[in-house]
């Protein structure tokens, strides 16, 4: 369980209040974009946006190490220097960006709320760079979680996924994709069109 800012002691409660409060912060994030694109200052921004009402860690690098499905993510010493270098990474192409996008899932750098936070940062990348965004509503999410899975020995599954669903950004995109964003992390209590 972890401590949070509304005081609930109930892990499923807290899981709902989570997706609810994060998924309004979400909406509102569309037309908040101050931080460079790909940048860990952008990452930490967008975590601290979406969470920040919940969890007193909103935005900054975990102290532990994290452990899920049995992988283990870079360990919590060896963070500042991962994200150092997956900022350095280049990010003006296609293949260079969602290799950045690989590379700092591995990294891990929140508590929770990681792959939330990295789809919205990778669309930010994408957009600025190649003008197309991914409509995450068209990715399938065992297709996407087993590409990820598998994306540290060979990314070309995530790219073929990915790169099918590239679109132009606009707000329909944007609330369908964090809709389906959420599912991928088993949060679908609420929809998008519910919260507005």
């Amino acid at each position: 369980m972890m401590k949070n800012k509304l005081g609930i002691a109930d892990p499923f409660d807290l899981i709902k209040e989570e997706e609810r409060i994060s998924k309004q912060n979400a909406v509102k994030l569309f037309d908040c974009r101050s931080f460079k694109p790909g940048s860990w200052k952008s990452l930490s921004a967008i975590h601290k946006f979406l969470f920040d009402d919940i969890y007193y860690f909103a935005g900054t690098i975990r102290n532990t190490d994290l452990i899920k499905h049995g992988f283990k993510f870079v360990p919590a010493n060896y963070l500042k220097s991962a994200i150092k270098a997956v900022e350095q990474m280049p990010q003006s192409t296609f293949e260079e960006i969602i290799k950045k996008y690989v590379e700092m899932n591995l990294v891990h750098p929140f508590n929770e709320g990681n792959g939330r936070s990295m789809r919205i940062w990778l669309n930010w990348m994408l957009e600025k760079e190649i003008g197309l965004v991914v409509d995450w509503s068209l990715v399938d999410k065992e297709d996407y979680l087993l590409a990820m899975e598998r994306s540290p020995i060979r990314d070309i599954e995530i790219k073929y996924y990915l790169n099918k669903a590239l679109s132009v950004n606009s707000r329909s995109i944007y609330l369908k994709s964090i809709d389906q964003s959420f599912y991928y992390e088993d949060l679908y209590s609420y929809c998008i069109k519910d919260l507005l």
